[in-house]
């Protein structure tokens, strides 16, 4: 398995203060997908980043290769959407040192 960071790049700088409700939509959307993606161990972390220059979103994913990693980015309903939201997916090197998943989260049971 492969880890990657995958950065969220609004469609403007201001998109957290001034969404529209049908932006607003979409991020629930967005959320939600993301959300059914850490539930099942692929995601290991996502959220929200707080720059001053703009927010943006963060999303850590634990997949076999590239293909996985676009097909799930690709997928996005923020993408779907065509709001002008982009992904920036870059590859992280070698090992990858986190917090120990205890064997019932490593295998998906609760």
């Amino acid at each position: 398995m492969k880890f990657f960071l995958c950065r969220l790049i609004p469609p403007r700088p201001t998109f957290a203060q001034d969404m529209t409700d049908a932006e607003a939509m979409v991020m629930r959307d967005h959320v939600t997908y993301w959300t059914d993606l850490a539930e099942r161990g692929t995601a290991i972390v996502f959220g929200p980043v707080a720059d001053p220059k703009g927010a943006w979103g963060i999303g850590i994913l634990e997949v076999e290769d590239e293909a996985a990693v676009q097909s799930l980015t690709a997928n996005d309903p923020v993408i779907r959407a065509a709001i002008g939201a982009t992904y920036e997916t870059l590859p992280m090197l070698r090992a990858v040192i986190g917090r120990k998943r205890s064997e019932a989260t490593s295998k998906g049971l609760s």
